[in-house]
């Protein structure tokens, strides 16, 4: 059965690192342009070098194209103010764009919580590295108990942080702290950002803290176990650290949301994300967990949409 193409818009480091993980390990996709607006770009080069079509005219280079017709889904890796021109265009020409920036035009979507609900989306969301590591973890705390509040901390390597990331850091944190309550469930979610300088780089790290409503800590350690192997199962370099931390906290501790004093069970999950080095090396998990989450949504789209038409 034919594969469907698919373009990328952004030839950055975000956008070469998918494109090589299209062309090697890709299911159902085959990789058919990649699009920047820089001339002199690596990621547009090395993608003429691999047989891809390319131009740096942006989308409407690609939209000149006659490759362009038979684009079915397009991946938009620029940024957040980029992206919502783009998804108004393509939402016209009819192609499926899988959103790689902040801009959450389309829902969130994290392929180990709840990409099932949104197979028929013409926009989907993948929220941010930080997200994509995070925002599981919440959920699994969620599915055995109340999260009144779920705070991330995810740490990155400076050297793995492009234009790209680096313009999109406020809208990295607006747009993990929504995905973390409307996606993981938290009544209230917090996101913060760190990029570490650190020489030699060092491998991603997530914090995530949740305050569960709840005593039975053997549950939440098994769920959060079986979610972290979920999301191994497309991002091999995800891991916990160290086994699942709690610590009970009654109302007198001073915990307070929204000026309530709030008891509960804190549990704290430690994890690392290293990445598979198909473009920068192993220390930009924050590159690999976008995108391995990109295109196994996109892979599981067009999968649905192949049984459908069998």
């Amino acid at each position: 059965m034919s594969k469907t193409k698919v373009a990328i818009i952004g030839s950055g480091n975000i956008g070469t690192d998918l494109m090589i993980k299209v062309l090697r390990h890709a299911r159902h996709l085959e990789m058919t342009a990649m699009v920047g607006v820089d001339p002199q770009s690596e990621g547009l080069a090395r993608a003429a070098r691999l047989g891809v079509f390319a131009t740096h005219e942006g989308l409407e280079g690609l939209r000149r194209a006659p490759v362009y017709q038979d684009i079915e889904v397009v991946f938009d890796a620029t940024s957040a103010k980029a992206h919502e021109q783009h998804a108004a265009i393509l939402r016209k020409d009819g192609k499926r764009a899988i959103d790689l920036t902040p801009a959450a035009v389309g829902p969130y979507v994290v392929p180990s919580v709840n990409l099932d609900q949104h197979l028929a989306a013409d926009n989907v969301n993948m929220v941010t590295c930080g997200g994509q590591a995070t925002i599981p973890i919440v959920a699994a705390v969620r599915q055995v108990a109340p999260v009144p509040y779920a705070e991330i901390v995810a740490s990155i390597a400076s050297k793995s942080a492009g234009p790209g990331t680096r313009a999109n850091i406020d809208e990295f944190t607006v747009t993990t702290s929504r995905g973390i309550e409307t996606v993981g469930g938290a009544k209230q979610g917090k996101a913060i950002i760190v990029l570490n300088p650190a020489e030699p780089p060092l491998i991603m790290r997530d914090t995530v803290y949740c305050l569960a409503q709840s005593e039975d800590e053997a549950a939440i350690a098994a769920s959060v176990g079986k979610m972290v192997a979920a999301v191994n199962s497309y991002v091999p370099g995800y891991r916990l650290k160290q086994a699942v931390q709690f610590e009970r906290l009654p109302a007198s501790a001073g915990v307070r949301l929204r000026g309530q004093p709030v008891s509960g069970l804190k549990v704290a999950v430690y994890l690392e994300v290293e990445g598979a080095a198909h473009y920068l090396p192993a220390y930009a998990g924050n590159l690999d967990i976008m995108t391995s989450a990109a295109m196994t949504t996109a892979d599981r789209i067009v999968e649905t949409q192949l049984r459908r038409v069998a």
